[in-house]
């Protein structure tokens, strides 16, 4: 199973292969020749379902060129170091005594001439601070919520990207057809095949600069469908936590932090998906 895979948290999609032949058995890849049915709650879930829809939206929304690695841990691509601006990464010490303990520090920190002043941090403690962070972020829960409800349907708006796609899309078919009445003519025809040439190459950059657009425009309505799904996860996690957070929540970090940037045991600042930069002491 891949990390798309619906089995994951619960749910089942039925019909991804058929039966071609009953008689020799043999089976085909559903591709909209007969219905698929999408059942919830199928069977018991591998993983929690907002931990698995989290996953799915950081899938979209992570794009090339970001500078984040693929995660091995909760906390990969997640801190940042306040100094140079590279991610921490996890480190082992004493693995082969009894004091053996995980920590986090910026992956440059010894990198070059000057190394980076900041410190280290054990997962305990970056877990504490998150509490810390939330129990902040908790007491403005009522105004973030409704903030977002007043703007959500104007933030992510595609009406009018979704209305330029099928623009671009009925140019391209335009495109695709005098293309091909251009190649047919020049069968059929005898002609000047200079001026054929030019009109061939025309044609073929309007379709491809249509192409080339529509394919900005349906990223573009993909991000945005993903930012709202992301903001709507966080939003729901707000709603449900207690007036006292006092213990570190999976679902929560997942869902509600974008990252952490450290510049000092003093000064920790967890900044979360809907922009709210909360600063956290270790102490």
């Amino acid at each position: 199973m891949t990390l798309a895979n619906e089995k994951y948290k619960g749910d089942a999609l039925l019909q991804k292969v058929y039966t071609v032949d009953f008689l020799s058995k043999k089976k085909k890849v559903n591709e909209g020749e007969v219905p698929q049915y999408y059942v919830e709650g199928n069977h018991e879930a591998i993983i929690p379902p907002a931990v698995f829809d989290n996953v799915q939206v950081l899938m979209q929304s992570r794009g090339k060129g970001n500078g984040r690695n693929s995660c091995v841990s909760i906390f990969s691509s997640k801190i940042r170091c306040g100094d140079c601006g590279s991610w921490y990464g996890s480190k082992v010490w004493h693995s082969n005594d009894k004091y053996r303990r995980v920590v986090w520090q910026c992956n440059h920190k010894f990198d070059g001439g000057e190394k980076c002043t900041t410190p280290h941090l054990d997962e305990e403690t970056i877990k504490q601070l998150f509490i810390k962070a939330l129990n902040i972020i908790g007491k403005e829960k009522d105004l973030i919520i409704a903030g977002f409800g007043e703007v959500k349907d104007t933030a992510f708006e595609t009406g009018e990207l979704e209305t330029e796609a099928r623009q671009l899309n009925g140019e391209m078919n335009v495109a695709a057809e005098l293309i091909q009445k251009c190649i047919g003519e020049n069968a059929r025809v005898a002609q000047n095949q200079g001026e054929y040439a030019k009109r061939y190459d025309a044609l073929v950059e309007r379709f491809e600069t249509a192409k080339a657009r529509l394919e900005e425009v349906q990223a573009a309505v993909t991000e945005k469908q993903a930012q709202r799904k992301m903001m709507e996860n966080f939003m729901e996690v707000l709603r449900g936590l207690p007036e006292q957070v006092d213990y570190f929540d999976e679902v929560a970090w997942y869902a509600m932090v974008d990252f952490v940037t450290v510049y000092s045991k003093e000064d920790v600042r967890f900044t979360f998906k809907n922009g709210m930069e909360i600063p956290v002491k270790t102490k």
